[in-house]
């Protein structure tokens, strides 16, 4: 099978739309919806539920570093890519559509939803290693920036149309849509429904029309895998740039995916906002994320990857700290609105750093680096939160912790240098 082309039209469209339709996982569970039901529903109280929550993100975070790497090497080494992503799609859709009915009440309520959640996060996770490592093969050095943001921009606004049929279909009416009952919260459980749906479908398009070059002759076993790995980490000395965006990335990202996580839960808790206004939260905060996915595309490709992501740090860690010491919901919505238009173009510049200066015979292994350095710590900003917050009894306290991660993040950053691998 032929390798797609270098920016085709078609091809980039199809990549993107698989941001489309992903990002309606994250948006809608990990972030307002199911996360904010199950601390307020399904858990015993709201603090509990959030340091419970913290666990299953941590829990996930260890099983996605693990597996990152492996099937990374094993995706290169059998050119199978594709299917590694439909497997691990699959996972996330069927384990988010079982979350729907989890009743809130039995004693094992908490723990299969915890469960299936995990299992659900894994596959998104697990699944973005081999989405991520198609980047350079569709994008030329000099577009990759903006169509890493282009990828971003869309899979925002994918996640912002799901959350709006979710709130006008299924949250906020009193007679949901395809007659769905509002009794034990079945039509907020329902939703993850929609998001099993919206993944499946708008996922099909990569799978249809981008085109991977097949690899003959290499075959992929688990000892060859593992012997490519630690080959890998013996030579990463020789790629120091790349192991030191690693390493701040790794912290960085520690603080972004605690935001996302919790984001949800600390309006409804902190600030008492009911579901429906949390989704219309979230609603704002993925228009102005898509904006600024779609904006900094440009400037990443104007002024570099490594000054986008700095400046963005700086403007996440300030939002950290305003929505911490904001005393009303204004100012939280203002915190909200600066995470937003930075979140995006945060993640979006780091995909594109690093599809600058990796190894272009190890993309999917170092892609699975990637994904291992943004996961082999991402249980610490969650558990670090939810320990404090249930320590302190106060959600604020857990919240600040945060701001560390972002500073120190930019600390290491600011010694990498942006330039292409200097070894083979």
């Amino acid at each position: 099978m032929k390798a797609s082309r270098v920016n085709d039209p078609k091809t980039i469209v199809s990549w993107c739309m698989f941001d489309w339709a992903n990002s309606a996982f994250t948006t809608l569970v990990v972030t307002f919806v199911y996360s904010t039901y199950f601390t307020q529903a399904i858990a015993p109280d709201q603090v509990t539920g959030t340091a419970l929550w913290s666990r299953a993100v941590g829990a996930s975070g260890i099983l996605i570093a693990l597996l990152s790497p492996i099937l990374g090497a094993a995706a290169d080494r059998g050119s199978r890519r594709k299917q590694f992503l439909a497997a691990s799609t699959a996972a996330c859709v069927l384990a988010t559509a079982a979350l729907t009915f989890v009743k809130p009440g039995p004693d094992h309520a908490v723990a299969l939803a915890l469960l299936l959640f995990v299992v659900a996060n894994v596959g998104f996770e697990v699944g973005m290693v081999f989405y991520n490592a198609f980047l350079p093969s569709i994008a030329s050095p000099d577009r990759i920036g903006r169509v890493s943001g282009w990828g971003w921009g869309v899979g925002y606004v994918g996640g912002l149309l799901c959350l709006i049929v979710a709130l006008v279909g299924f949250v906020q009416p009193e007679e949901p849509w395809f007659g769905l009952s509002r009794a034990e919260g079945f039509n907020v459980r329902a939703t993850n429904l929609l998001v099993a749906f919206w993944f499946a479908l708008f996922s099909l398009p990569l799978f249809v029309f981008l085109r991977e070059e097949s690899a003959p002759g290499r075959r992929w076993n688990v000892g060859e895998t593992f012997r490519e790995i630690r080959q890998t980490l013996r030579q990463v000395r020789r790629y120091r740039e790349v192991a030191k965006f690693l390493l701040a990335r790794m912290i960085y990202n520690d603080g972004l995916v605690t935001v996302w996580a919790f984001g949800g839960i600390y309006a409804a808790g902190t600030f008492g906002m009911p579901l429906s206004e949390v989704i219309v939260f979230g609603i704002v905060l993925n228009v102005v994320a898509g904006l600024g996915a779609l904006l900094f595309g440009f400037v990443d490709d104007k002024i570099g990857s490594k000054k986008t992501v700095m400046i963005t740090l700086a403007a996440l860690g300030s939002a950290v700290l305003l929505a911490v010491w904001a005393p009303t919901k204004t100012w939280l919505w203002v915190a909200g609105f600066l995470i937003g238009i930075f979140g995006g173009p945060n993640q979006a510049a780091s995909r594109s750093f690093m599809g600058r200066i990796v190894p272009e015979r190890h993309r999917a292994e170092f892609f699975g680096f990637y994904a291992f350095s943004g996961k082999i710590t991402s249980f610490l900003g969650p558990l670090i939160l939810g320990a404090v917050a249930q320590a302190a009894g106060s959600q604020r306290a857990g919240v600040a912790t945060v701001f560390g991660f972002f500073l120190m993040g930019a600390i290491l950053l600011a010694t990498v240098r942006e330039e292409p691998p200097s070894a083979p």
